[in-house]
């Protein structure tokens, strides 16, 4: 599972960067950061306004695999406070070490979802003890919900994340096979169906898993039916 810092890219990411200076200052926050999730690949891609040497670090350790600011808050509808996580054996993981690299280990992460199924996070952080930090989320949550909705609807709408995000080039004869397959038919079976042999059955199966990143016949099937490519039997 990759992680990509779209922030690297155009002059459109340079000013979704400084939206998230801009919000940190207006709200009294220090650092901001916003994640969405390859559907397919489940690549994790992002902007941040930390320090480069935390997002460096973030990124070797392959952090984004275990860190449940991203992981349990998808889950979530409502914004998540990250002392939810106290006792997250992968946030220890993550932010044991964040205080060197001046992260502090309080924050705030706001969901957001989109029409297609897609999902944002913008989290935040704030260094201060938990009575002002309280104080701070109830007086900023409004407007951090309203920032996550305008930040995700921006980024769904960049070049970048469509071609990062595009859907799987499925031949019709793929989508054909999966859906047979889908419906419970054996790799013979499809082969008689289609008149076919069931060794191009297989090679056709063998590109679809490599095209959804699947490692199995039956994970494709899934990942195609979720992705709309098929339809559930």
């Amino acid at each position: 599972m990759d992680l990509i810092d779209l922030g690297n890219t155009t002059a459109d990411e340079a000013r979704r960067g400084a939206f998230l200076d801009q919000l940190c200052q207006q709200l009294e926050l220090d650092f901001a950061s916003y994640a969405t999730q390859h559907p397919v690949t489940g690549a994790v891609q992002g902007y941040a306004n930390y320090p480069e040497e935390w997002k460096r670090y973030y990124a070797a350790q392959g952090l984004q695999r275990i860190d449940p600011t991203l992981w349990r808050s998808v889950r979530s509808i409502a914004p998540v406070d990250w002392e939810r996580f106290s006792d997250d054996a992968g946030f220890a993981a993550v932010f044991d070490n964040s205080r060197e690299f001046g992260i502090p280990a309080q924050g705030l992460t706001v969901p957001v979802r989109g029409p297609m199924g897609d999902c944002g996070l913008l989290s935040v952080t704030r260094a201060c003890n938990r009575e002002e930090w309280r104080k701070l989320k109830r007086r900023i949550v409004g407007n951090l919900q309203t920032a996550a909705v305008h930040f995700h609807d921006s980024v769904m709408r960049s070049e970048t994340v469509t071609l990062l995000m595009k859907m799987p080039a499925i031949s019709v004869r793929e989508r054909e096979i999966l859906q047979w397959v889908a419906a419970g038919k054996s790799q013979q079976d499809v082969g008689d169906i289609l008149s076919i042999s069931h060794r191009t059955v297989e090679v056709h199966l063998r590109s679809v898993r490599e095209k959804l990143g699947a490692l199995t016949t039956p994970q494709a099937v899934g990942r195609a039916v979720r992705l709309g490519l098929i339809s559930p039997t």
